[in-house]
């Protein structure tokens, strides 16, 4: 079996995992809420008469200090949304599966054994003399 098959596989398995699963009915969820598709206009809406106002050599201070609470205002609405905190929550658990395969398969690739490299990225203190992490 060569590398890309098993990273083929490896995407079978990804999409059979419960991460995976979760994210999709989320994502789902969202793309039929149609009152959130709104505010989602509405928010693309206001950011780009914001920005309009802000790329005007004659801007009004004013005028963008509006905008700007209106677009804080809409995205606080946006999050508030439940289905967009469940899909927040689903693409999060998301995100960290394949932060840790990728993990995997860095620290494999640069030699360490696969078996026993860390999942998760490790901290940075700053301080080099106490840290192996970075080669």
């Amino acid at each position: 079996m060569t590398i890309i098959e098993k990273a083929r596989e490896l995407g079978v398995m990804i999409q059979q995992d419960d991460r995976y699963i979760a994210y999709n009915v989320a994502k789902e969820a969202n793309d039929s809420d149609e009152e959130l598709q709104q505010m989602i206009n509405d928010f693309n809406l206001l950011r780009l008469n914001l920005n309009a106002e802000m790329s005007k050599p004659d801007k009004s201070s004013e005028k963008i200090a509006e905008y700007d609470q209106k677009v804080k205002e809409k995205y606080n609405q946006i999050m508030a949304n439940e289905n967009m905190i469940n899909f927040t929550k689903a693409q999060n658990a998301m995100n960290n599966l394949l932060a840790q395969l990728n993990n995997i398969i860095t620290y494999s690739a640069n030699g360490e054994d696969p078996m026993t490299c860390p999942v998760e990225t490790p901290s940075c203190s700053g301080s080099c003399s106490t840290c192996g992490g970075c080669g």
